[in-house]
């Protein structure tokens, strides 16, 4: 078995002081060390190539003779190997049939895209309805069928307020949105209406202060720790 060499100080100055601007193979021959090795010393001790380094050895490499590259170059006057093949250069006609037309979308796509009026669930579980084709964020395609049932009736939703259903009237039947089981509320209003306080009551919602409060804890603990 071979023994394993130690790097002594010795050795980390010559690493240190030719690492950064050598090749690693030119490191290896001058330490007597495999190539891996240089790189494992070099990381451990966070050396770095000097910029401009890698670029240049790149150059020098694919300068070569015999270099990988240069043996699959375009020579001057060479022709490609499909120059002239009809059909593999998508001059042929079976080729045209399945070419994209100007404003013509992919099969996902097509699907994505629906007409004005299709209805849709929004990520809040509330039925949307799209009123526009117009470019941008989706917000400007879709909007909430409640909305629109109480905007058609009222007009403009004034700044500061939401429409939302009345308590135990909400539903995702289109039929069954209608006016009356809608309100315009503030967004100070709706926030309080759907407090923890609210909706759970006082014992409840002690719980998830608590929670929140340990949970603060936990986080504050796990980040001190070393």
């Amino acid at each position: 078995m071979r023994t394993r060499q130690r790097w002594t100080p010795a050795d980390d100055a010559v690493l240190r002081d030719r690492y950064p601007t050598e090749t690693a193979g030119v490191v290896a021959e001058a330490l007597g060390r495999p190539l891996k090795a240089i790189y494992v010393r070099a990381s451990a001790l966070g050396l770095r190539k000097a910029p401009g380094v890698i670029a240049e050895v790149a150059r020098e490499r694919t300068a070569q003779p015999g270099h990988g590259s240069e043996a699959t170059r375009f020579k001057p006057g060479q022709q490609g190997w499909n120059t002239g093949i009809r059909g593999v250069t998508g001059l042929h006609e079976k080729s045209r049939q399945h070419w994209f037309r100007s404003g013509k979308l992919n099969g996902k796509a097509a699907q994505q895209v629906l007409p004005v009026g299709s209805y849709r669930m929004s990520a809040d579980g509330y039925l949307e309805r799209k009123f526009s084709e117009a470019s941008g964020s989706p917000s400007k395609r879709w909007t909430g069928v409640h909305r629109l049932v109480w905007m058609e009736a009222n007009g403009p939703i004034p700044d500061g307020y939401v429409v939302a259903f009345r308590p135990g009237r909400f539903t995702t039947d289109v039929e069954k949105i209608t006016l009356d089981a809608l309100e315009l509320v503030s967004r100070v209003d709706l926030m309080r209406r759907n407090s923890v306080h609210t909706v759970y009551g006082p014992e409840v919602a002690r719980l998830v202060q608590l929670r929140g409060a340990i949970t603060r804890q936990i986080n504050r603990k796990s980040k001190d720790q070393p």
